[in-house]
């Protein structure tokens, strides 16, 4: 009996000894600092299986200190294999949760979380997880909430005792508990980084919506308005809202409401200070009608059918614009109807002595500049004409040859003869008057004689089979567009020519282009590929053989208008027959459409001298968003389109650079009541 209580007391001994040496050392290292990397070192190398797992434990610091927390707590390449990920999946997400909530809270529930986990013991069986828990604890504390102290003195001393009581555990309970200790180690580890993981995510996720919420839309409102009336439309379009006058009743209110709310406004700021109280007034009452009709599918096909509806309108509207846009374009305005008529009324009262115009000599004078201008606009000629002799440095040497139709010529003499544009020269004449220009010569007078020419513009059934209108223009139909290509005959003494558009407006001198060397080319002209469609393979049909066997689909197009044409290279290649050639291939129209441009690029291929862009711009019969400063320095500005200078259509911008070379004060143009 002694013996077996000597042998009990030994084995006692034998136990308590190694556990109150390590409580002993281990309590010292968190009051030594010099003994903190020997923990350090030695907890760290604790081992489960193969597996070696380095630690960053941080020691539980003094209540009455607060110090920095140290930068790495948890390393982030780290390993950490996947069976251990995988040891409480459910104790990682209850600590996740609990990293978000106050530091003293974590503290607290961190114990009883960790006491739930079947698979590890508690608190009580193992003093060493304790303390690792303890200290883990505290990493955590000081990690995410930095100014939070640790844990107080009176937990120490709880643990101090609960470690003498554990003392009287079996050593294989120890074993098993070191185990268990390395396992918790691993868990702690991964789960700390996965919550970094998840709140760095949290974090990036934050300041993204932050972001986003600081992007105003400076019509929201009025967007969600525009909504909201597009829903109430289709609420009263449905049987079962129609089936109850009292909400139908109610809707209509709310959507008048809403409209005038609205108003014209295009952003929030433009919008009454009720819009608000609106808004929310017409939401409550879609939420009742959303109630009534709860059938998502009739709502969807009513919107299809709503879609398909405007759409179809918005097509007709385009090609009514369309044509009302041309239509007027091409329609002469009753001021400029009564203008000529005025004139021409004027001119023949005048005796046949009073008809002439002086320096008749000069118009044959190969040393001057000459001008030729084809057109049967008086008002347009008359810009033309004032502009150049403006801007001429010499206008006595300035010829102006003009060509005009029947009913016009007499109007146009009596304009010029009316108000003389100071020194310069001018001629008008006839094109009747050119007996050499018929259809037994010009191909495409021939063409325009034919019944199938006839056909295409008169007949209404054929405007169907060209959805295009702009080529069933009344001027293709006119000899006067085609004229500029037999300059030479209607000039037949002279060497160079510069052609002008009626469109135009002269800001500088011009006689610079005189002088420029063409380098054996025919015609001087600003090249307009800058955009794609000013492509050949916008203007001619490349899936032509004949077209696409001679030309470039990408080659570079230009532009008529303001054009310098060397009369005397013209002859010696011949030019005429080659647009004679090509006229004649084309007479089923399926080379080109109708009009000058396209038989111009053909003709001119390969004899075009490429001109500096500020000798002339365009686009401002079409375009409003021509460069201020481009205009400025343009020598020649054109309003090519159908925006005209001289119609209420004009962009109103580019107006005043037609209307300030007009006499809105003359007799005529106020007896016409022609305005700017």
């Amino acid at each position: 009996m002694k013996l077996r209580k000597r042998v009990g007391f030994l084995l006692l001994v034998t136990v308590l000894a190694p556990l109150l040496l390590y409580n002993d050392s281990l309590g010292k290292s968190f009051r030594t600092p010099t003994a903190r990397n020997e923990f350090f070192e030695d907890v760290s190398t604790f081992t489960l299986g193969a597996d070696v797992g380095a630690l960053n434990l941080l020691p539980q610091e003094p209540s009455t200190i607060l110090k920095e927390p140290l930068g790495i707590v948890y390393l982030e390449n780290s390993g950490l294999s996947h069976s251990d990920s995988k040891v409480s999946t459910g104790e990682n997400s209850r600590k996740i949760r609990q990293l978000t909530a106050d530091s003293i809270e974590h503290q607290t529930k961190i114990s009883s979380t960790r006491s739930g986990a079947g698979n590890y013991r508690s608190r009580e069986e193992n003093p060493l997880r304790l303390v690792t828990d303890q200290v883990h604890g505290a990493n955590w504390s000081d990690t995410t909430y930095p100014k939070v102290k640790s844990t107080s003195k009176t937990e120490s001393r709880e643990l101090q005792n609960d470690k003498e009581k554990e003392g009287k555990k079996a050593v294989s309970e120890n074993k098993s508990g070191n185990a268990d200790v390395n396992l918790q180690i691993k868990h702690e580890k991964g789960s700390a980084r996965r919550s970094n993981r998840v709140g760095r995510g949290d974090f990036i996720k934050a300041k993204t919506e932050k972001q986003n919420d600081q992007v105003v839309v400076p019509d929201a409102r009025v967007r969600h308005l525009k909504d909201l009336l597009l829903h109430g439309r289709v609420y009263l379009s449905l049987t079962a809202t129609r089936n109850n006058p009292q909400f139908i009743r109610e809707l209509r209110v709310r959507m008048k409401e809403v409209q005038r709310a609205l108003g014209d406004a295009t952003k929030d700021s433009d919008l009454p200070r009720n819009s608000y109280d609106k808004l929310k007034a017409m939401e409550q009452t879609l939420v009742k009608g959303k109630q009534i009709q709860d059938d998502c599918t009739a709502v969807v096909k009513k919107l299809r059918a709503m879609l398909h509806s405007t759409e179809e309108q918005l097509r007709v509207h385009k090609k009514q614009t369309l044509f009302l846009t041309h239509l007027t374009a091409k329609t002469v305005p009753k001021g400029l109807h009564c203008f000529p008529l005025r004139l021409s009324t004027e001119y023949f009262s005048l005796n046949v002595s009073e008809r002439n115009f002086p320096n008749q000599e000069k118009l044959e004078d190969p040393k001057l500049y000459h001008y030729a201008l084809f057109t049967d606009n008086v008002l347009a000629a008359a810009v033309v004409v004032n502009s150049t002799v403006s801007h001429a440095k010499d206008p006595s040497s300035h010829v102006f040859h003009i060509v005009t139709d029947r009913l016009n010529y007499a109007a146009m003499r009596m304009w010029f003869l009316a108000n003389p544009p100071g020194k310069a020269t001018i001629q008008v004449q006839n094109i009747e008057e050119f007996t050499w220009l018929n259809s037994s010569y010009s191909p495409v007078l021939k063409q325009l004689g034919s019944p199938s020419m006839i056909d295409y513009y008169f007949k209404t059934r054929r405007a169907e089979s060209d959805s295009n209108i702009k080529f069933r223009n009344p001027k293709y139909l006119s000899i006067m567009n085609h004229l500029r290509f037999y300059l030479p005959e209607v000039f037949p003494k002279l060497n160079k020519v510069l052609f002008l558009d009626d469109d135009i407006v002269v800001q500088k001198d011009l006689t610079g282009l005189w002088s420029l060397d063409l380098k054996g080319k025919v015609i001087g002209a600003v090249e307009t590929c800058g955009e794609s469609f000013h492509r050949f393979d916008r203007y001619l049909n490349f899936s032509n053989p004949l077209i696409s066997k001679n030309f470039d689909p990408h080659a570079c197009g230009w532009a008529f208008g303001m054009n310098i044409f060397d009369l005397e290279e013209w002859k010696r290649q011949n030019i005429t027959e080659v647009y004679h050639f090509w006229q004649n291939q084309n007479h089923d129209r399926q080379l080109w459409k109708l009009g000058t441009l396209p038989p111009g690029l053909i003709t001119f291929w390969k004899r075009t001298y490429s001109l500096d862009r500020s000798w002339h711009v365009l686009g401002l019969g079409y375009n409003p968003n021509v460069s201020q400063k481009e205009i400025e320095q343009a020598a020649v500005i054109h309003y090519n389109g159908n925006l005209k200078p001289w119609l209420e259509i004009a962009i109103p911008k580019y107006r005043g650079y037609w209307a300030k070379f007009v006499d809105y004060d003359h007799t005529y143009l106020q007896e016409c009541n022609v305005n700017p």
